[in-house]
């Protein structure tokens, strides 16, 4: 069956932490592709940039 893992977080490190974290658990094997996306807006209030890094694994379970 394939399945997928999302995850989003705002800092693209947290983001490279956290895939690789549970890409260990992963057999290599399994691995299909990964995907990769960054969004950017401003946010009225504040006028500030604000990011998010995302990734989408997908993979054979």
């Amino acid at each position: 069956m394939i399945q997928v893992k999302l995850f989003d977080r705002e800092h693209e490190k947290d983001l490279e932490i956290e895939m690789n974290r549970w890409l260990r658990g992963l057999d290599e094997k399994s691995l299909l592709d990964i995907k990769y996306n960054v969004a950017a807006f401003q946010e009225d209030e504040e006028e500030e940039q604000v990011y998010c890094f995302s990734a989408m694994i997908i993979y054979r379970a």
